[in-house]
């Protein structure tokens, strides 16, 4: 699945991500031209997003991704009580940005 690394990071940053990853089909080998994309972010502490922005933040993936988009967020995820869903979606999700790695790079860069 092709994404440019540079709308997802500017999406982050624009949104106050700390980390984004995908999860589910679009990391596995079952993912499909009829698959939606599950991500998973954590915001950085400072951001306090409404549901409207949250709705806005699925819209904006759904064109960078050019399908539509299962937005969770990491605090949703952890006070989850389905413990079996939560450890695998952590076990197996590829964060594409960090918020931490991508100030090393500006910083060495």
């Amino acid at each position: 699945m092709p994404v440019s690394p540079k709308k997802v990071a500017a999406f982050c940053k624009r949104w106050k991500v700390a980390e984004f990853a995908l999860f589910g089909s679009a990391v596995r080998d079952d993912f499909s031209s009829k698959s939606d994309i599950d991500a998973l972010v954590s915001f950085a502490p400072q951001s306090n997003w409404s549901l409207f922005d949250h709705i806005r933040m699925k819209q904006e993936l759904k064109e960078i991704f050019g399908r539509e988009v299962d937005l969770i967020t990491r605090r949703a995820l952890e006070q989850s009580h389905n413990a079996l869903l939560r450890s695998e979606i952590l076990n197996t999700a590829r964060v594409l940005y960090s918020e931490r790695e991508a100030a090393n790079v500006e910083a060495s860069g």
